[in-house]
C-alpha cells in the first residue's frame, strides 16, 4: 500500500532497526511530518520492510539517501545507526544542526517507545472499558449537566426499547413518568448549584421508569458523578426489577394466602380479626366469628382421591366467597376448616341467617371428576364483645360452638351462648 504524500516537515531516517521502525510508525501517523526516506545496510530491517509496504523510499547506503534528500534543504535527519560519520556527511549537504544522533536520538527513541506503550495501554484500557459497558447486563446511561443523554449501552436499549441513535442527545427525563419527568431538570440544576442530592450516591434506589411504548415499570438505579476537566457528567446504572417485584409479590401472597383456595390463611385471618376488633371497639359495634368444619369431606377424599378432595375445597371456597359481603372475610385455616369475620353485625338473627345460607350452599351437590358428591357443614359462632374481647378467646369459643353443632346433628349452626347453656344444664 503506497503512502500518500503530504506537505509535512521533511524527515530522513538513517537506521531502520527497532528505533527507526518505531520512529517511522510514529511519524506516519502525524500529518506534520513527511518521511522522505529511510536507510539501513540491511534491506530486511523492520523499518525497511514497513517503509516498503507504505511506499516510502528505502536505501541500503546512507550516503545515497542523504544525496536523495538534498532537494529538501530544510530536511531533518534522524541518525539511529551507529555510524558517527553520518553527521558529517549530512552537515555537508544540509548544514549544521540538521542531524539528531547519539544520546539525543537514543533519548528521543526511548520517549517515542514510551509514548507508544502508553498509547497502546490506553487504547487497550479503552477497549476493555467499552467491551464491559457494551456487554454489561445492567443499563448504563451517561448524561451531561443539562440532562442530555450522551451514552446508552445495549442493555439500556433492551430495557427502555430505544435504539441508541434515537435516544442520544435527548433529555433523560423522557425515561421518567410524571411528576418526576417535569421535576428532573430542576433537581439537576439544584444539585449543581447547592450540592444537595436526592438520588446521587444512593445505591439501588427504586424508582418508576417508562419504556418507549409508554409502559411503566419498576427500576433500580444508582447514580454517580464524574468530572472531566471543568464539566460534570452523571452516570446511571439501571436495572429492570419487574421480575423481582413480581416474585416478591408472589412470595408475600403465599405467606398470607392459602395455596390451594387462594383464601386468606390462618395468619392473615388472625391479623384481619385483630384489626376488626380494634375498629369495633373504637366504633362501638359488634363483630361475629364463625368457625366452619365440613361434614363428609373425609369420605370424598378417601373415596375419590386427593385430587378430587382438592377440587372440592376450591369449589367450596368459591361458594363461600359469594355468600359474604365484601367487607367480611372468609379464610381457610387448615384441612377442611374455614373461619369468617362478619363486621358490624347488628343482631344474632342476622348472623344466624348468614350461617344458614352457608349450610344451604354446601348442601347443594358438587360435580367432581364427572361424579356427584354431597357434603355439609357445621358452624360455630362467637360474638364480640358479648362473648369475649380477646382474639384468641373468640376463635376458641367459635370452635367450641362448632363441635356443639356437630353433636346436634351437623349441617347446622350454634352460638357460643348455646355452649354456655349446655354447660349450665339448661
Amino acid at each position: 500500500m503506497a503512502v500518500q504524500s503530504n506537505k509535512g516537515y521533511p524527515v530522513l531516517i538513517i537506521g531502520a532497526g527497532r528505533g527507526g521502525s518505531a520512529l517511522l510508525e510514529m511519524f506516519i501517523e502525524d500529518n506534520l511530518v513527511n518521511v522522505i526516506g529511510i536507510a539501513d545496510t540491511s534491506p530486511d530491517a523492520p523499518g525497511m520492510q514497513l517503509a516498503k509496504r507504505l511506499g516510502i523510499p528505502t536505501y541500503t547506503d546512507a550516503a545515497v539517501a542523504l544525496q536523495a534528500g538534498k532537494d529538501h534543504p530544510d530536511c531533518i535527519v534522524y541518525n539511529l545507526s551507529h555510524d558517527d560519520s553520518i553527521a558529517d556527511k549530512a552537515n555537508l549537504i544540509f548544514g549544521d544542526k540538521r542531524v539528531a544522533s547519539g544520546l539525543e536520538v537514543k533519548l528521543f527513541w526511548q520517549m517515542v517507545t514510551n509514548l507508544k506503550q502508553v498509547k497502546s495501554e490506553l487504547e487497550k484500557s479503552q477497549s476493555q472499558l467499552q467491551a464491559i459497558i457494551h456487554n454489561a447486563m445492567d443499563g448504563i446511561i451517561t448524561i451531561d449537566e443539562t440532562g442530555a443523554i450522551l451514552g446508552f449501552n445495549p442493555a439500556a436499549e433492551h430495557i427502555f426499547g430505544y435504539a441508541q441513535q434515537e435516544i442520544l442527545g435527548r433529555n433523560v427525563n423522557i425515561l421518567m413518568p410524571e411528576p418526576a419527568r417535569s421535576a428532573h431538570d430542576g433537581f439537576i440544576l439544584n444539585y449543581i448549584r447547592t450540592g444537595e442530592a436526592k438520588v446521587m450516591g444512593v445505591s439501588g434506589r427504586e424508582v418508576a421508569a417508562v419504556r418507549k411504548n409508554g409502559e411503566q415499570f419498576p427500576m433500580e438505579v444508582s447514580i454517580s458523578e464524574m468530572v472531566l476537566g471543568e464539566l460534570k457528567y452523571f452516570v446511571g446504572i439501571v436495572r429492570d426489577i419487574t421480575e423481582r417485584k413480581l416474585a416478591e409479590q408472589k412470595i408475600a401472597h403465599l405467606a398470607h394466602y392459602d395455596y390451594l383456595t387462594d383464601l386468606p390463611n390462618r395468619a392473615l385471618f388472625l391479623s384481619t380479626l385483630e384489626h376488626s376488633i380494634r375498629l369495633a371497639r373504637r366504633n362501638n359495634y359488634k363483630i361475629s366469628v364463625l368457625f366452619l368444619d365440613l361434614d363428609g369431606f373425609k369420605q370424598v377424599n378417601d373415596t375419590l382421591g386427593h385430587d378430587a378432595g382438592d377440587l372440592l375445597l376450591r369449589e367450596v371456597s368459591k361458594r363461600l366467597r359469594h355468600i359474604i359481603r365484601e367487607s367480611d372475610t372468609v379464610a381457610r385455616v387448615g384441612g377442611d376448616e374455614f373461619t369468617f369475620v362478619l363486621n358490624n353485625t347488628e343482631s344474632n338473627e342476622g348472623v344466624a341467617l348468614v350461617a344458614d345460607k352457608i349450610v344451604a350452599a354446601l348442601s347443594e351437590p358438587f360435580d367432581l371428576k364427572d361424579r356427584q358428591c354431597h357434603i355439609g357443614g357445621s358452624i360455630g359462632i362467637s360474638i364480640f364483645p358479648d362473648d369475649a374481647g380477646d382474639l384468641g378467646q373468640l376463635v376458641s369459643q367459635a370452635d367450641e360452638a362448632m363441635y356443639l353443632s356437630k353433636q346436634s346433628g351437623k349441617n347446622t349452626h350454634r352460638f357460643y351462648s348455646d355452649v354456655l347453656l349446655k354447660q349450665s344444664g339448661q
